[in-house]
């Protein structure tokens, strides 16, 4: 509280400067008005904000509480659409028509192929990327006296897999003492009905925030980033954003980047009877599999140059998450293709970590017998994205982290994992707070996924806490 303590020299600086500024007339040695404003007006609501009363903070989670039926009933709503990629216009749809339910101004639009392409965090657009929707309600105050907030999620999910292997229907959404089961329950629509509840939660008290709130729900962050990318080249941004993610009631320190790409090679068909004419090219795809596993080795060799990365064990993850190929069991397969995806850590170039790639893969080729010859083609076709890490010491930080100890009962921890978050967009690109926090989850992209309904409660009113000290609260409109 330092600017509190010389608030009876600062304020009425600021207010003289104001005045001056308006009549044409620039104090000597100052610096230009718009400037100064911004900075004086950003401490102000930085360090003369105060926790919540204690009362108040009760009765937000008792309003939670309140709704959380509701809640539920509407995250079960959510995890029966089969929103896999390309699929999700009906999910937002819902989306759409609740937001407007609630009085929203709602933004609907369109993934701008043009502009993503030529932004260095998107990824291309190819025919397999969703063509559906973003939406995003925003919440305007009668006066702007608090900080702003982007809450966001996403409601694409990753395909099933086989429903033999699902106890029930992967979206058929079933509840098991604590747990909600269903594909994409935890990851994230668990998150993204918290979004819409912990207002709901200060609506009930008579109550919404005093500052503008922007509810944001994209597509594609399951495969390349661009539905988050999208709304800030939408020019949606705010002084902190929040994205209640599965990460087991902890905030997210810092994250990998992420690059997908896929390998094709070519073989020499022949007849199973004379094999050794042909050239076998899955086996030539499986030689290229451990020339990038070496790759693996050494970036991960590299952990201890990265902040928070030289604790994780594992920090970059290479997944051949698909593999085809060959056309006949008695034919010499004369074709195979793997999609990939592999970590990069923050501060790590994206561009630079796929010349990366494609250069040990060309290296690697040129020593074998048959690629040297017949050279390997690899494409970036999803995600081209950075990590990056969370500064210590933000005032968002320390706001969910009075609201987390309130509703949760212990301090907030902090992890650091080797996976892909869209809050890269935001702190990357607009330089905002980027909060990851959210509920406990297990088997996210396996089967059985589930999210711990008392967590979803817990998170949503630490959710809610935090809203309303960032934001303020004011009377309903």
């Amino acid at each position: 509280m330092k600017f509190a303590h010389n608030l009876t020299t600062y304020l009425p600086m600021y207010i003289l400067y104001a005045t001056s500024a308006s009549r044409g007339l620039t104090p000597s040695g100052w610096p230009p008005y718009p400037k100064y404003k911004a900075r004086l007006i950003a401490r102000f609501l930085e360090e003369l904000a105060m926790p919540l009363d204690p009362v108040l903070r009760q009765d937000i989670l008792a309003s939670v509480a309140t709704g959380f039926e509701e809640q539920v009933a509407f995250t079960r709503q959510l995890v029966a659409f089969p929103s896999t990629r390309g699929a999700e216009h009906a999910v937002q749809d819902f989306v759409f028509r609740a937001m407007k339910s609630r009085g929203y101004r709602v933004d609907r639009f369109a993934m701008d192929g043009a502009a993503l392409a030529a932004h260095p965090g998107g990824a291309p657009v190819t025919p397999e990327h969703s063509d559906a929707p973003i939406v995003v309600g925003i919440h305007h105050p009668r006066e702007e006296t608090g900080r702003s907030l982007i809450l966001q999620s996403h409601l694409d999910v990753v395909p099933a897999g086989p429903a033999a292997m699902w106890q029930a229907g992967a979206f058929e959404p079933r509840i098991a003492g604590d747990w909600l089961f269903g594909r994409g329950a935890a990851d994230m629509k668990a998150g993204a009905a918290a979004n819409l509840y912990a207002l709901d939660a200060l609506r009930r008290l008579g109550l919404q925030p005093a500052a503008t709130v922007y509810i944001q729900s994209v597509v594609e962050e399951e495969s390349t980033g661009n539905g988050a990318l999208m709304t800030h080249l939408r020019g949606y941004a705010a002084d902190a954003v929040l994205i209640p993610e599965p990460e087991d009631e902890m905030l997210v320190r810092a994250n990998t980047g992420v690059l997908w790409f896929q390998v094709e090679v070519t073989g020499l068909p022949a007849h199973v009877r004379e094999m050794a004419t042909g050239t076998n090219a899955i086996d030539a795809t499986y030689r290229i599999i451990e020339a990038l596993r070496q790759l693996e080795a050494a970036w991960n060799a590299a952990k201890d140059d990265h902040p928070y990365f030289d604790e994780t064990p594992h920090p970059i993850n290479l997944n051949i998450g698909k593999i085809e190929g060959g056309d006949w069991a008695s034919s010499v397969p004369c074709w195979c293709r793997i999609d990939c995806r592999i970590a990069i850590y923050p501060g790590t170039d994206a561009a630079v970590a796929a010349a990366e790639i494609s250069d040990h893969i060309a290296a690697f080729a040129r020593h074998d017998p048959y690629l040297s010859n017949n050279p390997p083609r690899v494409t970036f076709n999803g995600f081209r994205a950075e990590g990056y890490v969370l500064s210590p010491g933000s005032a968002a930080e320390e706001v969910l982290g009075r609201a987390h100890e309130e509703a949760v009962g212990a301090p907030l921890k902090t992890f650091t994992t080797p996976g892909y978050l869209d809050t890269r967009v935001y702190a990357l690109y607009d330089r905002m707070p980027a909060l990851c926090y959210g509920p406990i989850s297990r088997n996210i992209h396996g089967f059985d996924e589930c999210v711990s309904l008392s967590s979803v409660q817990r998170i949503t009113g630490a959710m809610a806490l935090f809203i309303a000290e960032w934001c303020g609260t004011e009377k309903l409109a």
